[in-house]
C-alpha cells in the first residue's frame, strides 16, 4: 500500500497575526496590589477575605488579555484573546459583506465592547482597525497592528465566498 505524501505548498497561504500590548502590564500590577493589600490589612475584615479574590481575578483578566490573535481557519476568521481563552469569536467569511481599515475612537477604547458608532468593537492596543461590515447590518472592529495585510487578506477571503 503506497501513501502520498501531502503537498503542503499547494494549500494556499492563510493569515496569523498575534498583536501583544502593554496593557496587560498594568493589569498585573493590580493583581500584585490586592494580593499586597490581602496580606497587610489582615486585621480589618473583611478585607483579608475580599482582595485576594479580586487580585486572583485580575491575574486571570491580565492573562486574558495579554496578546490578540487574528487567524485563518479556513471558512472563518478566529479572533482569540489569549494566552487564557476566555474571550474568543470566530467570523464566518460568507457573512460579511465589506472590509475596510479605520480607526477606533479614543472613546472605544479597548477591549470587548459596543462602539458608539454602532458594532462590536475587539482591540487590545492602538487605535487601527479593520472594520467588517455583515449582509445582516452588523459591524465589527478588529484592533490590530497589521491593519493592510489582514484587511487584504480579509478582502480576498470574501471573494471567494
Amino acid at each position: 500500500m503506497k501513501i502520498e505524501a501531502k503537498r503542503f505548498d499547494a494549500v494556499p497561504a492563510g493569515y496569523s497575526h498575534t498583536q501583544a500590548a502593554p496593557l496587560c502590564l498594568l493589569i498585573y500590577v493590580l493583581a500584585a496590589v490586592f494580593f499586597s493589600l490581602g496580606f497587610l490589612v489582615r486585621d480589618a475584615p473583611p478585607l483579608p477575605w475580599l482582595f485576594p479574590p479580586i487580585g486572583l481575578l485580575m491575574l486571570v483578566l491580565a492573562a486574558s488579555f495579554h496578546h490578540l490573535s487574528v487567524m485563518d481557519q479556513s471558512e472563518l476568521l478566529m479572533i482569540r484573546f489569549g494566552p487564557v481563552p476566555l474571550f474568543r469569536r470566530s467570523v464566518s467569511y460568507a457573512d460579511v459583506a465589506t472590509v475596510e481599515i479605520g480607526r477606533t475612537l479614543l472613546l472605544d477604547g479597548w477591549g470587548i465592547h459596543m462602539s458608539i458608532r454602532g458594532g462590536w468593537v475587539w482591540n487590545l492596543w492602538g487605535r487601527d482597525c479593520v472594520v467588517l461590515r455583515f449582509k445582516n447590518g452588523g459591524t465589527l472592529r478588529i484592533g490590530t497592528d497589521d491593519a493592510e495585510p489582514l484587511a487584504a487578506f480579509l478582502r480576498t477571503r470574501i471573494r471567494a465566498f
